[in-house]
């Protein structure tokens, strides 16, 4: 009889495991508990024919057995309630977990992280301003007049005759150093806005200006900035080329070109055959830019820079068609 015991409770401590909702523990406790028919009642009824002398003994065992059997009974009873008051009762916890998608960063904003984690490192710092900006800052301080003819080349949208949405993130040269003394090392990461939309502009981008005021700053430390920052963000040493332009709050200006990181400045259709890309524009602060601001410019003196993070953004990546980055493709954001 203590064998039988002994194989009924490992059996029905089995069985119990495996027990999965409401409907099978009831089957399981008429099976093993039930007061007419229970495996376990069977047993403890043939306790009357065992010897005198073991009966003390084997009634403990039978005891012990089927309170361990009945507790356990109770606590999957009371799992099923709890279950059952979440409205979780029948799922099945051996089933393995459901994978659940997480997003990434969009690659403008990686890139636009990289740039300033670069310049960071060279020891800018970062400051941001309003999208919404006055005239005055987004073209008066830069030495842009009204009627100047450089504001066509900007495409502006306004919101009122001296209110606009900025064209660049230059604004923020004007203002910071109006309010703080040389030596200055910015950088000014943000959207900007421009009445362009075809396969490389977009109504709304986003763009970097850089700029740094000291005294005997030269054209050379431009040079040397902007050629570590190139190396920095493209993971090889790409030959420059700085090429003169014009900009109103720079003189002298140079658009600053790389290698093309397509073809290695051999040629190909990326660069139209000429081996270089355009990646910004940049120069000297320009004299009548400091005097605005209360500088003397027989004292300081600095650079400037600006790029567009979409731009270098299709560079690193190898990206043809701007307007790609707005679509919301899952199947073109996801490989960022």
């Amino acid at each position: 009889m203590e064998q039988e015991l002994l194989r009924l409770k490992q059996e029905a401590e089995e069985t119990l495991a495996q027990v999965a909702g409401s409907d099978q523990l009831e089957a399981f406790r008429v099976k093993y508990l039930g007061r007419k028919g229970g495996l376990l009642t069977g047993v403890l009824r043939q306790l009357g024919k065992v010897p005198a002398e073991e009966r003390p003994r084997l009634g403990q065992l039978a005891n012990d057995v089927k309170q361990g059997i009945e507790a356990l009974f109770e606590e999957k009873k009371d799992l099923f309630a709890a279950r059952s008051a979440t409205g979780m009762e029948g799922f099945d916890y051996s089933l393995p977990g459901r994978y659940l998608p997480f997003g990434k960063l969009h690659p403008v904003t990686q890139v636009m992280e990289e740039i300033c984690s670069i310049f960071e490192g060279l020891g800018f710092a970062v400051a941001e301003g309003p999208d919404v900006e006055t005239d005055y800052y987004n073209f008066e301080a830069l030495n842009i007049p009204k009627h100047h003819p450089a504001r066509d080349m900007h495409d502006t949208f306004y919101v009122t005759e001296s209110i606009l949405l900025r064209t660049h993130t230059s604004p923020m040269q004007a203002r910071i150093m109006e309010r703080q003394d040389p030596p200055l090392r910015y950088i000014a990461p943000g959207k900007v806005y421009r009445c362009d939309s075809d396969i490389t502009h977009t109504p709304m981008f986003h763009q970097v200006e850089g700029f740094l005021v000291d005294r005997q700053v030269s054209f050379a430390d431009l040079k040397g900035v902007l050629t570590s920052f190139t190396h920095k963000m493209f993971e090889r040493e790409l030959a420059l080329r700085f090429r003169p332009s014009f900009f109103p709050f720079t003189e002298p200006s140079a658009e600053v070109d790389i290698a093309c990181v397509i073809c290695g400045g051999g040629g190909c259709r990326v660069c139209k055959r000429t081996g270089w890309l355009e990646i910004l524009g940049s120069g000297l602060i320009d004299p009548e830019v400091l005097k605005m601001v209360g500088y003397d410019p027989d004292i300081y003196s600095g650079f400037a820079f600006g790029l567009g993070v979409e731009r270098i953004a299709m560079l690193k990546y190898g990206i043809d068609d701007i307007r790609l980055y707005y679509e919301n493709d899952l199947r073109f954001l996801s490989q960022f």
